[in-house]
């Protein structure tokens, strides 16, 4: 059965199915444009995460190959590039990767970078090789545009990866989007509506569960105090908070609800303004219409410890400039949105 039968057969019934209703799939969105804004010469293929050192270097995870999502190059492998946003016109170049790392089948996904005492920048990449889910570290060189593979983390517990925040140089915290790795398993799994999806906690010494409960935890970040894990439930349409604890445990302290499909998290280090791309109907990004496209949508979230946190659109389209927006990222007025394989948008603020 192919992926468009197996959407319509799960459709049948859409007032009754609950499914439909965490899809999102009658909402429709009026545009908000921003002024100052231009797509990204050679970003061509998806842009689905994108990191931002304090210094201003953006890493952007392209190339992505998702079941059940349209590619614009299934044959390509995925890359890394880099921005400098400093520079008055700032452009995306592709990131060397070193020897003997299997590039092939490189098919990356969230992105996280940790910074050391001595200013040495790790990258921590999801990496879904022949459809398994890997988290790769490297070593960035800023010297030659380069990444230096220092290694490949697979543990059974870390089974259908999705985003992941660095807590240190060789430990993270990753979500698990579905429970199954199988196409039709997984949409079974969201068919049904079971809460399977959970947070890892993984480092050398030690990994374990440390949040459960989730349709489909996408998109994780931390508090620029480093107090609070911020996870988001793609198919709830939410961003739960999280307190971190010494032990690496998170303990639930809120619910935002909100009324779209949320996937990345990116945090303003200075306000701890939390931005999310987002998909406002899931349905029109699993069906692969060229008539009716996948739209964008940016929020940004103000005060969210707060009793009535601000939620603002800053930037919706209907998918004719960006299609399928799975991440916005801030640095000092300059905002970057990415897809999950479209293109990406570079906006001054």
């Amino acid at each position: 059965m192919n992926k468009v039968k197996f959407l319509k057969l799960l459709s049948v019934g859409e007032s009754l199915n609950p499914w439909m209703n965490r899809l999102n799939a009658s909402r429709e969105i009026a545009p908000v444009t921003l002024p100052n804004c231009r797509l990204i010469k050679g970003i061509e293929t998806g842009s689905e995460d994108i990191d931002i050192l304090p210094n201003g270097l953006a890493f952007i995870s392209s190339g992505l190959k998702y079941p059940g999502i349209k590619s614009l190059a299934p044959d390509k492998p995925g890359e890394i590039f880099l921005m400098d946003l400093n520079e008055n016109d700032p452009r995306a170049v592709e990131l060397r990767i070193s020897r003997g790392f299997d590039l092939a089948s490189f098919n990356p996904h969230g992105i996280s970078t940790y910074v050391d005492t001595y200013g040495t920048v790790y990258l921590f990449v999801v990496n879904h090789p022949h459809q398994k889910s890997t988290v790769e570290l490297f070593k960035f060189v800023e010297a030659d545009n380069s990444l230096v593979h220092l290694k490949t983390i697979r543990h059974d517990l870390l089974t259908s990866v999705n985003d992941i925040v660095a807590m240190g140089p060789d430990s993270f915290y990753a979500t698990n989007d579905h429970y199954f790795s199988d196409f039709i398993l997984m949409f079974l799994e969201m068919f049904l509506g079971l809460t399977w999806s959970n947070v890892i906690y993984y480092s050398p010494e030690e990994v374990k569960e440390v949040a459960a409960g989730f349709y489909s935890a996408n998109g994780i970040n931390i508090s620029p105090d480093r107090k609070y894990i911020y996870v988001a439930d793609v198919f709830d349409h939410n961003v739960h908070v999280m307190e971190k604890h010494a032990d690496w445990n998170l303990t639930h302290v809120k619910t935002l609800q909100l009324d779209t499909l949320v996937d990345n998290l990116s945090i303003d280090p200075y306000t701890g303004d939390i931005w999310i791309g987002c998909h406002p109907n899931g349905m029109k990004l699993f069906y692969d219409d060229p008539e009716n496209l996948p739209a964008s949508e940016v929020l940004r979230i103000q005060n969210i410890l707060s009793e009535e946190p601000a939620v603002t659109r800053l930037y919706a389209d209907n998918g004719s400039v960006l299609q399928g927006s799975s991440v916005a990222s801030i640095y000092e007025g300059k905002l970057l949105i990415g897809t999950v394989f479209h293109r990406a948008l570079y906006c001054e603020l």
